[in-house]
C-alpha cells in the first residue's frame, strides 16, 4: 500500500453504517491513506461534519440492512423499514451531504451482488439495492457539470460481524463453494476497492458499479464445472 498511502491527504470523508464491517473497514483505510474521516451509524451527521471538517472529499453511503423474506411474507411496515434504510436513508444522506462536496469530490454507494441475480426471498432486498445501484448512474450523469463522480459498489459474500450472526455454518460453508476466490470476502476488500472508486485513480470511472464478490457471479468454480 505504500504507493497509495497519502492518495487522500488533506482531504475529509464520510462514511455512513461506520460502527463496524465494511464501513469501518473503509473509514480505516481512508484514515491510513491520510483523510480526515467521520464515521456515522445510520444518519449522516452533516452539521458535525460542517463543523468540524467544513467540506467533504469523499463520501460512502454505506448504511443499510440485510432483508431477506419471502415476498409472501412482507408486510407494508417491513417493506417501509426495509426501504427507509436501504434506499431512503443513502438518498438522503447524498442529498444532504452534496452542499459539503466540492467540485470533483467523489461519492460511493453500496448495492449489493443480489441485484446481478435472482435471489430467493430477496425481492424487496434486491430492488432497494437495485435503486442505489441506478441512483449512483443517474447522479453521476447530474452532477457531471461539478466533475463529481459517483460509482456503486456490489460486495459478494463479505465475512462481516452481521454476516456471521445472521448466517449459518453450513450456509457459510455453502456460499464458499460458490464463490471461484474459495473465500468469503473480507471488509478490507470492500475497503481497498471504495478507497480505489474514491481516489484520483479512479477519475475516469463514473457511473459505474464495482462487483466485489470474488467471481460470486461471473466464474463457475471448478468443483461445479
Amino acid at each position: 500500500m505504500s504507493s497509495a498511502r497519502f492518495r487522500f491527504d488533506g482531504r475529509t470523508a464520510l462514511v455512513t453504517g461506520g460502527s463496524s464491517g465494511m464501513g469501518l473497514a473503509t473509514a480505516r483505510r481512508l484514515l491510513d491513506e491520510g483523510a480526515r474521516v467521520i464515521i456515522t451509524g445510520l444518519d449522516a451527521l452533516v452539521d458535525t461534519a460542517r463543523s468540524r471538517l467544513g467540506r467533504l472529499d469523499v463520501v460512502f453511503a454505506n448504511a443499510g440492512t440485510a432483508a431477506f423474506r419471502p415476498a409472501p411474507d412482507i408486510t407494508e411496515g417491513y417493506f417501509d423499514r426495509v426501504v427507509a434504510t436501504n434506499f431512503k436513508g443513502v438518498f438522503f444522506t447524498v442529498q444532504k451531504t452534496l452542499p459539503l462536496v466540492p467540485d470533483h469530490g467523489a461519492i460511493v454507494v453500496n448495492s449489493s451482488w443480489a441485484v446481478h441475480r435472482g435471489v430467493p426471498a430477496a425481492a424487496l432486498y434486491s430492488a432497494t439495492k437495485a435503486a442505489v445501484r441506478n441512483l449512483a448512474q443517474t447522479l453521476a450523469a447530474e452532477l457531471a457539470p461539478r466533475r463529481i463522480r459517483v460509482n456503486s459498489i456490489s460486495p459478494g459474500y463479505i465475512d462481516t460481524p452481521s454476516y456471521r450472526a445472521e448466517v449459518s455454518a453450513e450456509a457459510q460453508a455453502a456460499a464458499i463453494s460458490s464463490v471461484a476466490a474459495a473465500r468469503l470476502g473480507s471488509p478490507a476488500d470492500i475497503a481497498a476497492a471504495v478507497a480505489f472508486l474514491a481516489s484520483d485513480e479512479a477519475s475516469y470511472i463514473n457511473g459505474q458499479d464495482l462487483l466485489v464478490d470474488g467471481g460470486l457471479i461471473t466464474a463457475v468454480p471448478a468443483p461445479m464445472v
